[in-house]
């Protein structure tokens, strides 16, 4: 058998693709929606009463890569741990265990297709907000990179919370009570610098700041911290979440009981 087997990799990503194009109600037009609220209320009402913008920068513009983010971070989470819960909950994952699969063509499989699905929604929502405002993306090769970077990382977060999570309640905890909560107070909606003391140095202890800002700064070149640093502290989350799931198949830490 050869190191990597791209047939079975192939067909859990396309297994795993499927079941959300089933529930596109669900899984695409929901989070499109409610983005487009977000821009009729903080981009037309409260963006209309701005003059002069945020940074130098439209505040309907301004706030499209924090919108972006938020789906991404909720949507590949959300995905990536329910894709792999269920074969735990079904007792379908002993199947994938006792088959010739290994960790690489899993990962692939399931974290793949997580990362595609919020690809496609991020696709979706960049093209509904020009129903809404005019934006600009001035490094969009960088953005591509930062947006797969983040998609990956997050859904392999993901896949690391639907091993752990036992049962459908815990599923929903880490995406709406943690990750949404940090995403709002993460500068998706203002700039952390208009923030007084200590609040702005409360706010930098907020790792979702770096990610709002590293996507900011691919848009429209300046952002609230240096994206190098924003870079950096996203490589080394996805090096950790590389890293958990290398130790639980290792051990088979909530796969074999």
């Amino acid at each position: 058998m050869s190191l990597f087997n791209a047939r079975s990799a192939w067909t859990i990503y396309k297994q795993e693709l499927l079941r959300a194009f089933r529930t596109a109600m669900q899984s695409i037009l929901a989070p499109v929606l409610t983005t487009s609220l977000y821009f009729v209320v903080f981009g037309a009402a409260i963006g209309g009463q701005m003059q002069g913008g945020m940074n130098g920068v439209n505040y309907g513009a301004f706030i499209v890569p924090g919108l972006l983010l938020l789906t991404i971070l909720g949507e590949s989470t959300s995905n990536a741990s329910f894709g792999i819960y269920m074969p735990r909950f079904t007792g379908a994952i002993y199947e994938l265990l006792s088959a010739p699969v290994g960790v690489g063509e899993t990962l692939v499989g399931f974290v793949g297709a997580a990362a595609t699905k919020s690809l496609i929604l991020a696709a979706i929502i960049l093209l509904t907000a020009t129903l809404f405002v005019d934006y600009t993306i001035v490094h969009p090769v960088y953005a591509l990179g930062f947006i797969l970077l983040v998609s990956a990382s997050f859904s392999l977060f993901g896949f690391i919370l639907g091993i752990w999570a036992d049962s459908f309640e815990k599923l929903s905890v880490v995406p709406m009570l943690i990750l949404t909560p940090l995403t709002f107070l993460g500068g998706t909606f203002y700039s952390v610098n208009m923030l007084p003391e200590p609040w702005r140095t409360v706010a930098m202890a907020n790792p979702v700041v770096y990610l709002v800002n590293g996507l900011r700064w691919t848009f429209y070149g300046t952002s609230d911290v240096s994206i190098w640093v924003s870079l950096g502290l996203t490589l080394a989350f996805l090096a950790a979440c590389v890293a958990l799931i290398a130790f639980i198949f290792r051990t088979g830490w909530r796969l074999r009981n």
